[in-house]
């Protein structure tokens, strides 16, 4: 050390300047920089139902990339060593305050909604009628069958009381259903010819 401590804030990261530091801080931010995008892919996989989960990763992700990136530029442009104090501290700083600040309590609320679901989901299966239609379905079913036989008998009893129908004596001409057909025609009911 040449230089009192406080002057060697406002020098050039190199490695002259910081022999110590230079190498060390330039390929530690290039190791961690590669480690943290491959952790970001194994996780943002591995937890992409999870939003809380997803979005610190994303926080995480970010500001280590910027950080690291911007001390692998300061020691290639030789930025005074105040800056990359800062870049460093500043980085470090907001993805230690995203981990353990920030989302812990997304996380526990989180969690506690998961674990109800889970309750929810294992107390309806828990109930061997879960698994089994209900009678509701099926008298909707019966419901319909009763009005196709309410149309049906309301047809029959059109037919025995001579209302005339739509039906022309040509079946095939468009003009005599719209018009209404002549009144004579009457609908048999089936069977009864």
């Amino acid at each position: 050390m040449t230089l009192l401590p406080w002057e060697y804030f406002w020098i050039g990261f190199n490695k002259i300047n910081f022999p110590d530091l230079f190498n060390q801080i330039w390929m530690s931010s290039l190791v961690l920089m590669v480690v943290l995008i491959v952790l970001y892919v194994l996780r943002t996989r591995a937890l992409h139902r999870h939003r809380h989960y997803l979005d610190m990763w994303e926080w995480i992700f970010w500001s280590g990339l910027i950080t690291y990136f911007l001390l692998i530029v300061g020691s290639l442009f030789q930025f005074d060593f105040a800056v990359i104090l800062v870049i460093l501290f500043a980085g470090m700083g907001v993805m230690v305050w995203a981990r353990f600040r920030k989302f812990p309590p997304l996380f526990e609320a989180y969690e506690h909604q998961l674990a109800r679901q889970r309750y929810l989901a294992r107390a309806r299966s828990s109930k061997p009628e879960a698994t089994i239609r209900t009678k509701t379905v099926r008298r909707r079913g019966k419901k319909r069958c009763g009005a196709r036989r309410a149309r049906r008998s309301q047809r029959g009893s059109r037919a025995s009381s001579s209302i005339p129908t739509l039906a022309a004596s040509s079946p095939s001409s468009p003009s005599a259903r719209a018009a209404g057909s002549s009144p004579t025609t009457t609908r048999t009911p089936p069977g009864s010819s």
